[in-house]
């Protein structure tokens, strides 16, 4: 079965961090880049933190700029988001996207089921 399963959301205090995973399976994981990608309560989706099939080159949005970190372990099917020095404006539903860019262009995507992450005090 070809899915994307994320892990680690939950409830963290202004200031505080917390390591989201999201694990592939039935892809060729080490071909794909990923994402990660939010939705806040207003059911605005953002873009977080991307990260290409290698490991090579990643790309944050302006709101997490020096403060989330994604990388990408090929040999254990995983990308990780590592988020520190949290703030309210965090609290958002968190997606893992797995995407293929085929030669000519096209490209497949494949979605998680999100994983909730709220900072609250």
């Amino acid at each position: 079965q070809v899915q994307l399963v994320e892990s680690g959301g939950g409830i963290v205090q202004p200031g505080g961090s917390l390591r989201l995973s999201c694990v592939g399976s039935g892809l060729a994981f080490e071909t794909y880049s990923m994402g990660w990608y939010r939705h806040t309560a207003r059911k605005e989706r953002e873009l977080v933190a991307t990260i290409t099939s290698d490991g090579g080159t990643t790309n944050y949005g302006d709101s997490v700029k020096g403060r989330f970190t994604i990388s990408k372990d090929n040999a254990k099917n995983t990308v990780y988001l590592q988020m520190n020095n949290m703030k309210p404006a965090d609290t958002a539903v968190y997606y893992c996207k797995a995407q293929f860019t085929y030669a000519r262009g096209s490209v497949y995507e494949l979605w998680g089921q999100g994983t909730q992450v709220t900072v609250s005090s």
